[in-house]
């Protein structure tokens, strides 16, 4: 299992927008991907999922990834989170 903390510098936190990009950058992955926010966790693939924790401005998340592409998987929302300036 891969697993990878972020801390949520957009001012918007991770609303619609940042919402869906992470669902689709997940979505090319086979593996298990979720997001942890306050105790509570998501499937990463589930846009619903993620807009129901709500992430604000501020937060700190983790993302893990289970799976044959694990690795690739945080790779890669990582840098979806980084390009898109939603985390550090």
């Amino acid at each position: 299992m891969e697993k990878r903390e972020f801390h949520v510098v957009a001012d918007t936190g991770i609303h619609a927008r940042p919402a869906t990009l992470l669902v689709q950058a997940a979505s090319k992955y086979s593996s298990d991907i979720n997001l942890e926010y306050k105790g509570k966790s998501v499937n990463l693939k589930s846009i619903m999922g993620v807009m129901s924790l709500g992430v604000g401005q501020g937060a700190d998340v983790t993302i893990t990834a289970e799976g044959a592409d694990e690795a690739d998987a945080i790779a890669g929302i990582e840098e979806t989170m980084k390009k898109e300036g939603l985390a550090e």
